[in-house]
């Protein structure tokens, strides 16, 4: 699971950084909710842990955030008010914590978050073995037709995780869009068919000619082992 944490003080980044990553989480670090709001297609994750962050600052990004994504958001803010506290849960936070907050209790209280936004680990996910082709959640790498293994990006992971077990069934591309990018709002032909076109780089033996993913004009892709 990857989580995007937003921490001024660098000690204190470093220190939850440790503690997340303790607790079985990938951790990954943002100037701001802004940045993360604006590069979240390009950067998606499974959590938000922001810490020490000024309220005003907080309340004005929620709001660009919450436009695009509605990923379990986990605020630790410095003595904050009732008002402050009722604002926050307002404008969009799923959980304001008061500092200083024990690590167990930080570490349950993410895994509780992902848990209710229905997020599986990926060392939980089964590998799916397909005579063709061989994906594994743990390495997130691939193996096609025997020969070497490749490493997918965490994106490309998602893209053909989703389609390998809805095998033979068309998958609409807004179903894409959130699932793979967390996104809630309409679906963007255009970023599914770039990452579907470097995903099929990597396990098509003809990307002339594409065998495992299947373009259904209008409606989305699907993942077969029967050719076209």
């Amino acid at each position: 699971m990857q989580v995007i944490l937003v921490a001024p003080n660098l000690e204190e980044r470093d220190m939850l950084t440790y503690i997340l990553k303790h607790a079985g989480l990938a951790v990954a670090s943002s100037g701001s909710l802004q940045r993360v709001a604006a590069k979240w297609l390009e950067r998606p994750s499974d959590l938000v842990v922001t810490a020490g962050v000024p309220v005003q600052e907080l309340l004005r990004d929620l709001i660009a955030l919450r436009q695009i994504t509605q990923i379990p958001c986990l605020l630790i803010v410095e003595a904050p008010t009732e008002d402050e506290l009722c604002r926050l849960l307002h404008t969009g936070a799923d959980l304001v914590l008061a500092r200083p907050v024990a690590p167990r209790i930080l570490a349950e209280y993410s895994k509780a978050l992902l848990r209710r936004n229905g997020t599986v680990p990926i060392s939980v996910l089964p590998r799916l073995n397909i005579t063709e082709i061989k994906l594994d959640p743990n390495t997130r790498t691939i193996r096609v037709l025997g020969g070497d293994e490749r490493r997918l990006t965490q994106l490309e992971f998602r893209l053909l995780y989703i389609l390998m077990v809805n095998q033979d069934q068309v998958v609409p591309i807004d179903t894409i869009v959130e699932r793979v990018w967390g996104y809630t709002g309409q679906g963007s032909r255009e970023l599914v068919r770039g990452l579907i076109s470097r995903l099929r780089r990597k396990i098509e033996p003809d990307v002339s000619a594409p065998r495992f993913i299947q373009n259904v004009p209008g409606i989305g892709y699907r993942f077969s082992l029967e050719s076209n």
